[in-house]
């Protein structure tokens, strides 16, 4: 719970079997070029996708063909050591693609350079804290405003990067 300066809230509700293994998301963070009076400038965007269950590679395969049809060019994908980063549909996927996309892989247990972790970490502590929801309808709901959000704010994504310390900013 987080603290607050106010009454207790009442005790929660009874455990209704969401939690993170039950649902989980694709994220990806891409570097923008900005259109408009500014040229030159960059802005940070993610990308998300909810999914009910673990994502697999049906799910990362399903998630990178729809941002490679919305976004032109190549595609650096950070990994971090999910099994369905590492199995056999997904590197078969990677080469059907012909260097569109161009793969990057964290060093193992080293959650703190990954700024997705950093963006969940603001999302549960910040954006939805105390929230517990009763159906995965509702959970969607909520996280997708939560992250549409967070989306609003290129200051707060550029942040999860340099926390993470993979490029210099």
């Amino acid at each position: 719970m987080r603290r607050k300066w106010i009454e207790p809230a009442p005790a929660p509700l009874p455990y209704l079997g969401t939690t993170r293994t039950d649902t989980r998301a694709a994220i990806s963070l891409q570097l923008e070029d900005a259109v408009g009076d500014r040229a030159g400038v960059t802005w940070w965007n993610f990308y998300f996708r909810l999914f009910p269950g673990a994502i697999r590679s049906p799910q990362i395969i399903e998630f990178l063909s729809h941002r490679l049809r919305h976004i032109p060019g190549k595609l650096l994908i950070v990994w971090d050591g999910l099994p369905g980063h590492r199995s056999r549909a997904g590197w078969d996927f990677v080469q059907q693609q012909r260097g569109r996309l161009w793969l990057e892989f964290l060093p193992a247990y080293a959650p703190e350079l990954n700024p997705v972790e950093s963006l969940w970490s603001h999302w549960k502590q910040h954006e939805l804290p105390n929230f517990c929801p009763t159906t995965f309808g509702q959970l969607s709901h909520h996280a997708r405003q939560a992250l549409r959000r967070m989306r609003r704010r290129p200051t707060l994504v550029i942040a999860f990067w340099q926390q993470a310390e993979l490029f210099p900013l």
